[in-house]
């Protein structure tokens, strides 16, 4: 504990962690790159920002339960505020609805493509800007740290139930598990945890969910609409499923970091390689959340426990770019496409990136670099 509290003291915000867990590989990696951070920066000054003036991102647990409770509000603020896309998408009822939106027209193009990682960059910071500028919220957008969880996500902080949580699992339920296309037996397969009903503790509770389903891992009740755009209200349901969780660990986590060192197979690996029966972290923290619509690939982000997930995705390649920044804050890889389906070129860093009508296209290169890219608006760090 004292180890934790120095490290996050002395690189980050001048206090000790307020939660119980000693840092595990992947915390100790992030320690030790922290100083070429800092020499890159002092080789390559971003206009305003430096490891002291960047805003940070905090693991849930790290939090207060006053900072954990602030973060939620101000995601129930911006389901209360009026949708911006109704007109394209029916069920975009709400600001929150918006960003659902977003991520179903965009997903065959910005999952396993060259746009994967630099978008979901991109998409978190502008939710996390719609919370700060929209709702009042003074912190940054917190992250998951699969491995704290891992063993007992049900029991987590995370997934507790409590008034300081993302809101508890699902009411038990009966379903036949999750399938994984392609992958061999026992793979192919992610054991139902017992749970799939409503939510019925923590903040969101109350919560609708109002866009999909289109790739469902539960029984759910059809879309009006094919595009699963249409209006569509149900409660948010979960399976918090430790046997998804198991391949999220720190040393799958640090392996995929260390082991891999060009872009290409680091995407590959983190988003999994179904052939062989390696799911890999991004599939795993999906299918921790489960339900619906966490299950399901297009409208996962209508569970707000996606955004820490992805937050977990984004501070992994953080990690990963801060090993060689020189070369890792060009570097990209696959096509434009998802899985090259329909076949298309490689994606280049001059190739545009947007959230439709909610944030301008930008070059993929203005998304790779935290501390200055998107013009300086990206100014932030992970502890």
């Amino acid at each position: 504990m004292l180890q934790s509290s120095l490290w996050a003291a002395a690189l980050f915000t001048g206090s000790a962690m307020a939660g119980p867990y000693p840092p595990d590989a992947v915390d100790k990696l992030a320690e030790a790159s922290m100083s070429k951070l800092k020499d890159w920066l002092a080789k390559n000054p971003q206009l305003d920002c430096t490891v002291e003036t960047a805003s940070v991102r905090k693991e849930w647990s790290d939090l207060t339960e006053t900072e954990r409770k602030a973060y939620t509000s101000a995601v129930l603020c911006l389901m209360e505020k009026p949708g911006l896309m109704t007109a394209q998408a029916p069920g975009a009822k709400s600001r929150f609805d918006d960003y659902v939106a977003i991520h179903i027209q965009q997903t065959p193009r910005n999952h396993g493509s060259a746009f994967f990682l630099p978008w979901h960059r991109y998409y978190l910071w502008h939710y996390e800007n719609a919370l700060r500028t929209e709702c009042g919220y003074t912190g940054f957008q917190p992250y998951w740290n699969w491995d704290r969880y891992a063993k007992d996500p049900v029991s987590s902080p995370l997934f507790n139930g409590n008034e300081s949580s993302m809101g508890g699992n699902g009411a038990p339920s009966t379903y036949n598990g999750i399938s994984i296309p392609g992958a061999p037996k026992p793979y192919d397969k992610i054991p139902a945890a017992g749970a799939g009903g409503c939510v019925t503790t923590g903040p969101f509770k109350n919560m609708s969910v109002n866009l999909g389903p289109l790739a469902p891992t539960l029984n759910i009740k059809a879309n009006p609409r094919s595009d699963g755009l249409g209006y569509n209200p149900r409660c948010l349901r979960r399976d918090v499923n430790k046997n998804s969780a198991a391949v999220t660990t720190a040393n799958y986590t640090l392996e995929l970091i260390t082991k891999n060192t060009n872009h290409y197979w680091f995407q590959t690996v983190m988003e999994g390689q179904f052939p062989q029966g390696k799911w890999g972290v991004h599939s795993g923290g999906h299918y921790t959340i489960g339900g619906d619509p966490g299950g399901d690939f297009y409208v996962s982000p209508g569970d707000p426990a996606f955004w820490l997930h992805h937050a977990m995705i984004d501070r992994v390649w953080w990690i990963w770019q801060l090993q060689d920044l020189n070369k890792r804050l060009a570097e990209i890889s696959m096509t434009k496409t998802m899985n090259n389906f329909p076949p298309s070129a490689n994606g280049t860093l001059d190739d545009l990136s947007g959230l439709g009508i909610l944030a301008p296209d930008v070059k993929v290169r203005e998304l790779m670099n935290s501390m200055g890219g998107l013009g300086g608006k990206f100014c932030f760090i992970y502890a």
